[in-house]
């Protein structure tokens, strides 16, 4: 999309020149607005053309049945899909009895704005209707970032050369048709009439509708207010019914004069409180909003973001494509998390349908430690409904034989909903990859009361879920078989080293929290034996090595495996999953996305220097990213072992992965992890950053097609700024205590006095190791 001509490069905005709507589906994500909780996708404000519909609630979902040739003990029964729920953003417009719709008439103009500071949706057109009538239309959309429950738009038309007469359509809507699936997996299941009404209103200026879901038992309910600002001749007036309400207004305009129409919009929703009470909320909040104003809530907006990006700001200079990309990043993974509030944070936010709105392992793994270092008070919600949801984990641990507790591979409400248990079921690392999420945010923070609460029962029941699964040998040390870890071109493999250090740190993990916090553990059933036994497996995992190549196994046996025939593999048959069956990825060295190399970027300690550079050369041959997920990781290690030029092209691809749509599904929503690996490839890449128990370190380095990098962000209670030029890097400590860090291994403390300078590391020249053919990143052109 942003080498698409339409598409301006500017820091602080995603500007669309013109409309095109064959890549309207990909836009409408692109431009989508959300708090965590509230999400509209950037759908044009009169409804059509549309790619895809799109209006949802965090936690707000429908069942539907799994079916299978063969059934099998263990297999999930039903999966959940997000529900597109009433939607609220449609105002329709009629000039002179003629719809406005821009695939008729003249499009003169069309721009929209998405502005990253402010947190708002700018659009502006001129058309001309078939009949020779021209009117100009704008438009400002937001969903608020600090009142949770509410969404507004304030929109204009005026005409331009005559008088005319206009009739605006402001409209709740349910039950929206969408389009059917494609057929591929990634893309959600489509589900016909999942609402069902169970009241509407319109009075004066006011409009509702109540909806609850047919299996799920979910109740919606949405409400609307109006100001209405036109010429003497204005009239409005309200309708409804059970998928429709709807306030009408009409005008005559003369050039020069201008209707206004400012409209709030709340929602709210639960699986408990009656119809009067999820009415009353709603009503609630929109009597908030009315009260605030909408000047007031794009002045509340722009605080909020002011503040956010003065501790969260990243600045790039030398390539203007990614220094926008890196704030569209943190802009929408601020979006996906800011108002969640102990729901989950799905692969695509609240962007779109993609993935069923499911959340996987990607939101501990890859955006947390984004939030965790910029909006770390986001994190805690977010693992406060993962320990919500133990009740159904434990149930799922038992029912596969083993202890503690046993996370989903994919859910919108704690239980399992992957059909495909090689690829879901057996990817254990999901566990562990919360226990980190915990240990993490613990550690950046000093959050002991969340630790205590929350983060002491997720470890401890994580734990015995390893110990249970793992087993010790003969000679004592210890396995976990039949496993699948992140590379999903490989499953049920034995002692996968990803999967195994991530155990060995979430068991020496609960140890230590146990320890800490005997009262709680003890009030779970743990004791000394228990914790002796966490610490023994975690001493004696197994990580397979291949004495001969002199590198890690991605897992037990895997370099004796054949390996992919990529040389015959031609590019159009990409991403292999698409094209080949599971049971030849599985028998061959081949790599979706990095394992062993995320590996060595989140337990680098368990690795020497020897080791990363020779594994990364091995693995990059083999890895062919057909995951979103993939890119950045290889950008933060391909930096550690000193291919800084390979780093950077895998930055531009994280970087890009929706801007450009990469992946080509874009129109099925934002890749937020993807998103997230944007900022982690130029903090952890490029800054070197590594987090060392309560203190961070810093080995930094500057690809020559950069002239700067400069990144704030928050630890422990402090702001602290890194800017890396080539003279190189100067730590600065914006607010809090004195901090102790490390550069390039070297320890200093850093206080609010003075900056503290470093030098850059000097930079190696290693041989590049070649990729799969035709899955090299894209190489960045030096002064983009």
């Amino acid at each position: 999309m942003i080498s698409h001509p339409n598409f301006t490069v500017e820091p602080w905005l995603l500007r669309e020149t013109d409309l095109d709507l064959d890549v309207l589906p990909h836009s409408e994500s692109l431009f989508a607005l959300s708090n965590g909780h509230i999400g509209w996708r950037g759908n044009l404000d009169e409804g059509e053309p549309n790619g895809l519909p799109g209006s949802y609630l965090n936690g707000v979902y429908e069942l539907h049945p799994l079916p299978y040739a063969e059934a099998g003990y263990g297999y999930p029964e039903s999966g959940q899909t997000v529900v597109n729920v009433t939607n609220g953003k449609i105002i329709r417009l009629l000039v002179d009895d003629e719809p406005f719709d821009l695939r008729y008439g003249r499009l003169v103009s069309h721009e929209r704005v998405l502005d990253l500071r402010a947190g708002v949706l700018r659009r502006t057109c001129e058309w001309t209707s078939p009949a020779g009538r021209t009117i100009r239309v704008r438009s400002t959309r937001l969903v608020s970032f600090t009142e949770r429950s509410v969404a507004a738009v304030a929109y204009e038309v005026e005409p331009v050369d005559a008088e005319v007469r206009v009739v605006v359509q402001s409209e709740l809507v349910a039950g929206e048709t969408l389009p059917s699936s494609d057929g591929d997996p990634r893309v959600a299941a489509a589900l016909d009439a999942s609402l069902r009404s169970e009241g509407s209103f319109a009075q004066g200026m006011r409009l509702g509708l109540v909806h609850s879901t047919v299996r799920s038992g979910l109740r919606v309910a949405a409400s609307a207010d109006h100001i209405l600002d036109g010429p003497p001749s204005t009239t409005a007036s309200a309708e409804c019914g059970d998928d429709l309400s709807r306030l009408t207004v009409t005008s005559v305009l003369r050039p020069g004069e201008r209707l206004r129409l400012e409209k709030f919009v709340a929602y709210g929703w639960s699986a408990e409180r009656s119809l009067t009470a999820v009415r009353d909320q709603v009503e609630a909040a929109l009597a908030g909003a009315r009260s605030t104003g909408w000047q007031g809530l794009v002045d509340q907006q722009q605080t909020y973001l002011d503040a956010f990006w003065e501790r969260a700001d990243v600045e790039v200079e030398g390539d203007a494509e990614i220094q926008q990309a890196v704030r569209f990043a943190l802009f929408h993974v601020l979006q996906a998390g800011a108002r969640a509030e102990e729901r989950a944070l799905a692969a695509k936010g609240l962007t779109g349908s993609g993935y069923d709105g499911h959340t996987f392992w990607d939101t501990e793994t890859f955006v947390m430690p984004v939030l965790t270092c910029t909006l770390p008070e986001a994190v805690p919600q977010a693992l406060r409904w993962r320990q919500s949801t133990l009740p159904a984990a434990r149930e799922r641990a038992r029912q596969l034989g083993l202890k503690g507790a046993a996370f989903p591979w994919r859910t919108i409400n704690g239980d399992e909903a992957s059909g495909y248990w090689p690829a879901g079921t057996a990817a254990f690392h999901v566990n562990a990859d919360i226990a980190e999420a915990v240990t993490r945010y613990t550690a950046a923070t000093g959050d002991t009361d969340f630790e205590r609460e929350t983060g002491v029962e997720l470890l401890v029941e994580t734990a015995r879920l390893w110990r249970s699964l793992g087993h010790h040998d003969h000679v004592g040390a210890f396995h976990i078989d039949g496993v699948t870890g992140p590379d999903e071109y490989s499953a049920i493999a034995d002692d996968n080293v990803y999967t195994n250090l991530m155990a060995q740190a979430n068991l020496r993990a609960a140890a230590d929290a146990a320890e800490r916090h005997s009262k709680q553990a003890a009030a779970l059933g743990v004791d000394e034996e228990e914790t002796a036994a966490w610490r023994d497996a975690a001493e004696a995992v197994s990580l397979p090595f291949n004495q001969e190549l002199g590198v890690h196994e991605q897992a037990a046996g895997f370099t004796r495996h054949r390996v992919w025939d990529f040389e015959h593999t031609d590019p159009d048959q990409y991403p292999l999953l698409l094209h080949f069956p599971y049971f030849d990825l599985y028998r061959k060295q081949v790599v979706k996305q990095a394992d062993l190399v995320l590996a060595m970027y989140l337990r680098g300690d368990a690795f020497d220097a020897e080791q990363k550079s020779r594994n990364f050369a091995y693995y990059e041959p083999l890895t062919v990213r057909d995951s979103s997920l993939s890119a950045y990781c290889q950008a933060v290690v391909a930096a550690e072992v000193g291919h800084l030029d390979l780093a950077y092209d895998y930055l531009g691809e994280a970087a890009l992965m929706d801007l450009d749509n990469l992946e080509h599904n874009t129109r099925d929503g934002l890749h937020i992890a993807a998103l997230a690996g944007t900022w982690t490839a130029l903090v952890f890449g490029f800054g070197g950053m590594r987090l060392l128990g309560e203190s961070l370190g810093f080995t930094p380095q500057l690809p020559q097609r950069l002239t700067r990098i400069a990144f704030r962000l928050q630890f422990r209670g402090r702001r602290l700024r890194v800017e890396i030029t080539p003279d190189g890097a100067v730590y600065t400590l914006a607010e809090g205590e004195p901090l102790e860090l490390r550069h390039c291994g070297e320890s200093f403390v850093l206080t609010t006095d003075k900056p503290l300078t470093g030098e850059l590391p000097p930079v190696r020249h290693l041989p590049e190791p070649g990729q799969p053919r035709g899955r090299r990143p894209a190489t960045r052109r030096p002064g983009k």
